[in-house]
């Protein structure tokens, strides 16, 4: 193994090089772009062989790497924000074909307004599409989910497609250091691609085409999916298992951080999770027994993981780097469908969202959420929903934009 500094979208590419993919359908979105860019660039070099296309939309480009898996050939691409939702209707049906391959979304808040920033909302619009969920904190952990999603998507008790999701900037354009597997040592672990009763050849012409299903069939279709869906709960442990013994890292369904003994959890996914930690560390220090959870897969739903992993706790806090219109967290009220009637479950579920459009998580922010839990834990009370962005700070974001408009205004006068 050699180690590099390489960003976020580096690593998604260095993921899909070394899981020897046949075919990338492109097309270019920030801040994904970089993904598509290093592949190219690979691709004209000659360091690695396959195929390329840029298509004239995100739509096109699901299509083309849905009916490509379907052909029997390894297939990735990448997405981002709008592009996910430009080809939302051909997410649902990919995995309908139950076709497998791997998609890289960098997330990116949703219009409008505009931003470039990252939170949630993207990825969790594809939530119920029928495609795998796997969440990254680090630039390494995005190598080690591509390679680990190949053999997720393609084992013949799933076979559906998988998102493997970072955040925009804080991840796709941030260096860290990586370590980057042997090219033969990746390739054994993610072993060929049996396309088994999937497959195109001119010698043996075959249709595979969609029907247009009625009530009970259409029911029994979208269940079988649904079974597949949560057969990858324990295809995941084994392939997690299998990727430590080899490379020496273990991404388990749920990462765990001293959270065995605490009597307090946040609960969260993304990067900003590392944030976490270090406050984890800091209240540790002051006596505060508190830990993190961070779910690695959000599809399928690790429910009995995390009633375990929540069992005997005081309080736990839910922070949802997203917002559901009208509802709240969808982190905080998924986690909560499952805790509902556990006798073990913890008394208080508090919720907070933050990080929406980029905004940052401070490390004040982190301790006053474990203020909230101490005092929620002693009485008994769930708080209620927070959004981590205060009236002060919309106060001082206005007055700095009033002295900004008026200094414009001063310039424009002078002679």
């Amino acid at each position: 193994m050699n180690r590099q500094l390489m960003t976020g979208n580096a690593a998604a590419a260095w993921g899909a090089r070394l899981a020897d993919i046949d075919y990338v359908p492109a097309f270019p979105i920030t801040p994904q772009t970089e993904i598509i860019e290093t592949l190219s660039s690979w691709f004209d070099s000659g360091a690695m062989q396959g195929r390329m296309t840029v298509l004239e939309s995100e739509h096109s480009m699901i299509t083309a790497a849905g009916a490509a898996a379907a052909t029997g050939v390894r297939v990735f691409t990448a997405t981002s924000s709008q592009g996910l939702l430009h080809a939302m209707e051909m997410i649902y049906t990919v995995a309908g074909w139950r076709a497998p391959f791997v998609l890289v979304n960098v997330s990116r808040g949703l219009s409008a307004p505009i931003t470039l920033e990252p939170d949630h909302n993207d990825v969790l619009a594809a939530r119920d599409s029928g495609f795998l969920q796997l969440h990254c904190s680090t630039c390494q952990e995005v190598l080690d989910s591509v390679l680990m999603a190949y053999r997720l998507a393609e084992h013949a008790e799933v076979r559906l497609p998988v998102i493997v999701n970072q955040d925009g900037f804080y991840l796709s354009f941030t260096r860290e250091p990586v370590q980057i597997p042997d090219q033969d040592q990746a390739k054994a672990f993610v072993g060929p691609y049996d396309g088994a009763n999937i497959r195109f050849r001119a010698s043996m012409p075959e249709s595979q085409a969609v029907a247009v299903l009625g009530g009970s069939p259409y029911s029994y279709f979208r269940y079988e999916c649904h079974l597949a869906m949560q057969q990858a709960l324990s295809v995941y442990a084994e392939v997690a298992e299998e990727f430590e013994q080899r490379f020496g890292r273990y991404h388990g369904i749920i990462e765990s951080f001293q959270a065995e003994d605490a009597d307090y959890l946040y609960v969260m996914m993304g990067c900003f999770a590392t944030k976490a930690k270090q406050a984890v560390l800091s209240l540790r220090e002051a006596g505060v027994k508190i830990g993190l959870l961070r779910p690695r897969l959000l599809r399928p739903f690790p429910a009995q993981q995390l009633i375990d992993a929540c069992a005997g706790k005081k309080a736990l806090a839910v922070i949802d780097q997203n917002l559901s219109m009208g509802k709240g967290g969808v982190l905080h009220a998924e986690l909560t469908s499952v805790l509902y009637g556990q006798s073990d479950a913890p008394p208080v579920v508090a919720s907070f969202i933050g990080g929406l459009g980029g905004r940052d998580i401070s490390q004040e922010e982190f301790f006053r959420i474990a203020e909230v839990l101490q005092i929620a834990g002693k009485s008994g009370q769930t708080p209620q929903p927070r959004l981590l962005y205060t009236q002060e700070e919309w106060t001082e974001f206005k007055k700095l934009q009033s002295i900004a408009v008026y200094e414009r205004h001063e310039q424009k006068e002078q002679p």
